[in-house]
């Protein structure tokens, strides 16, 4: 029978945007500004003390709190203005201190049904949320340090191979000192270096009757040790952020020792700006010997209280930089340990140094970069406040001290860590990559809030009007038909807002455009079948065959149009970049569920309306 769909057909319709109204809605529900607090070490659990802490804070100064939240990955303070944002995370940093990370955040006001079935809202771009700005600083200078120490062992191992006296000296300058009893020695060590070591300047000076072999780098090598850093710690941050599963996100660099990181509709910014801003980097050195001299060793804490320090050699087997992989696991007493899996070099490296010294001991060292804040007077628009400036401590502590079994290789595992949290950071951060220098963050702000809510502001009134003028167009040419078709249309938005949101697409200001476009396209499947229509009954034909010649004559052309349509969205979204990819993200998700509301839903209620009646005069 013509114009009738089977009961199945309605209740799948039906259920399609069911589901769309449920996932779409919790775009209705916009985020509070919130200051997230967690402990700077995931040992450092946030428990209600502090949080009462810091909302006491806040009520001293007069920001109002509109909830206070603690959970497993930290606590959460709600407020009602975001404005309050900035001087809230000082206040809440100076009464907590330097053992916490305070960070700006967007907590989500969904409902919990709604997000016990999987629906949150879409995620915004940094010119609709508002974004959260680092800016890190990468220290070259102790890239350049860590890497001579690495050479100095490399040197030193050679040298005992060849059975080349020496006498280990401090490094200064970026260089490398070695003295020698004689000068025959110093000859024999000279031609050794120079045949395997292509990447120093070496010098003799005297010292104390002395001859003493400097070696120093070039400054090509410096140079390249420089970009290599930079270079390194821009992968490591991005693998860091996709680590963190942030959608579009900017990594740059910016200069010659900076990047950016613009982190937008992130959840946990308080976990990222710890991921980002942790060093996470270790250091491999063997036990220093009884015998060996003061200037040849370096005493170092461990991480857990209880324990003497122990004296290291100063010369390095590797870093963290030359890790590969690592996976949090434990061992077979159930204490935690992460698997390290090492590149070529590394791997020779490590095996050249622990085949040689089995029996020894050898430690694996954390390096972190712990802030220090201090707080000082300051002229601030002719106003004297006291300003936090802050500086950072290199802390390093040994979280391992082995016995050497057996000659390592590319593969072996670390133990000694406090918990399985540390385990897994530690992996997280260790697999992302490791740094080939230390960083600290030089500035934190937030992304034009203002001017993400008036964007936002401006998109929905763009997309009201557009909605407007579309239906009164297409209702005063095609009349109830066109009633029909603005119905439908608000189908669409609801489809596309939902469809978004499942993907976890983030919407930035040209997919506000790509929306807007999608309207006027949306409505173009409906005026090839309303047209059709009023072709066929002026042809004489019947309203019931009319209708349904309409719909199935101009599904091939609707079919043909948005395919090569979408066509032109995927090659933006593939070749494109940042808002491009968002526009083509919007226009192409709009076009599918145009196709579908326009062929399926608009027909559907057609044929609820006129289907098996006995119509002789169509409203179109």
């Amino acid at each position: 029978m013509l114009n009738r769909f089977p009961v199945w057909k309605y209740l799948l319709i039906a259920s399609i945007l069911l589901v769309g109204f449920i996932y779409s809605a919790p775009n209705l529900f916009p985020d509070d500004p919130a200051i997230q607090v967690r402990g700077q070490s995931v040992a450092l659990k946030i428990t209600d003390a502090e949080m009462q802490r810091a909302a006491d804070a806040l009520k001293t100064a007069g920001i109002a709190v509109k909830a206070v939240e603690v959970g497993a990955q930290g606590g959460m303070l709600r407020l009602t203005d975001k404005a309050d944002q900035l001087p809230a995370r000082d206040l809440i940093a100076r009464a907590l201190g330097d053992d916490f990370v305070v960070a700006l955040n967007l907590a989500p006001t969904t409902p919990g049904w709604l997000r016990a079935l999987g629906a949150g809202p879409m995620k915004l771009g940094l010119d609709l949320s508002g974004g959260v700005h680092f800016l890190l600083e990468v220290d070259m200078d102790k890239a350049v340090t860590a890497r001579i120490k690495v050479y100095e062992g490399e040197v030193k191992s050679q040298l005992r191979k060849e059975r080349v006296r020496y006498r280990s000296m401090p490094s200064q300058e970026n260089a490398i000192h070695l003295g020698f009893a004689d000068q025959i020695q110093l000859e024999k060590a000279r031609e050794l270096i120079q045949k395997n070591f292509n990447d120093f300047a070496l010098s003799v000076e005297e010292r104390n009757a002395q001859p003493v072999l400097v070696l120093t780098l070039t400054p090509a090598k410096i140079a390249e040790i420089r970009e290599y850093s930079i270079k390194q710690n821009l992968t490591t941050v991005r693998n860091r952020v996709n680590e963190l599963g942030v959608s579009e996100p900017l990594v740059q660099r910016q200069g010659a020792n900076r990047i950016v990181v613009e982190l937008p509709g992130v959840q946990d910014t308080a976990s990222a700006k710890g991921i980002l801003g942790k060093t996470a980097n270790l250091e491999f050195r063997l036990e220093a010997e009884r015998d060996a001299p003061k200037a040849a060793t370096e005493s170092f804490e461990f991480r857990e209280s209880g324990r003497p320090p122990v004296a290291l050699e100063r010369g390095l087997i590797i870093t963290g930089d030359k890790v590969t992989d690592a996976s949090a696991s434990f061992d077979e007493n159930g204490r935690p340990q992460v698997n390290i899996r090492l590149d070529g070099h590394g791997g020779e490296l490590m095996n050249r140094a622990t085949r040689s010294n089995v029996g020894r001991s050898m430690a694996v060292i954390f390096i972190e970069q712990k802030p220090v804040t201090r707080y000082v007077k300051q002229l601030v628009d002719g106003v004297e406040k006291e300003v936090p400036v802050t500086a950072f401590k290199e802390e390093k502590r040994i979280i391992s001290l082995a016995t050497i079994q057996s000659a390592l290789g590319n593969s072996f595992r670390i133990t000694g860590l406090d918990g399985p949290g540390e385990s897994s950071e530690l992996a997280l951060l260790l697999r992302a990559g490791g740094l080939a220098a230390p960083m600290h963050f030089a500035e934190e702000r937030t992304i034009g809030p203002s001017l993400g809510a008036e964007n936002i502001s401006l998109g929905i009134e763009a997309s009201l009007w557009g909605f407007l003028f579309v239906s009164l167009f297409i209702i005063l040419i095609y009349k109830f038909f066109g009633v029909l078709a603005t119905i439908a249309l608000g189908f669409n938005m609801v489809l596309l807002l939902a469809l978004l949101s499942l993907l976890g697409a983030t919407l930035t200001l040209p997919g506000i455009a790509g929306i807007v476009l999608t309207m006027g396209m949306a409505v173009d499947a409906n005026v090839l079948i309303f047209s059709r229509i009023r072709e066929e009954i002026a042809n004489g034909m019947s309203v019931q065959r009319a209708i349904h010649e309409g719909f199935d004559r101009a599904f091939t052309a609707i079919i043909d149009g948005n395919l090569t349509t979408l066509l032109v969205g995927g090659i933006l979204f593939a070749m494109g970049t940042g808002p491009i990819k968002g526009f083509a993200v919007t226009m192409s998700m709009g076009i599918l569920t145009s196709m579908f509301t326009a062929v399926f839903v608009t027909r559907a209620m057609v044929n609820l309306i006129f289907g098996n009646r006995n119509v002789k005069k169509l409203w179109i």
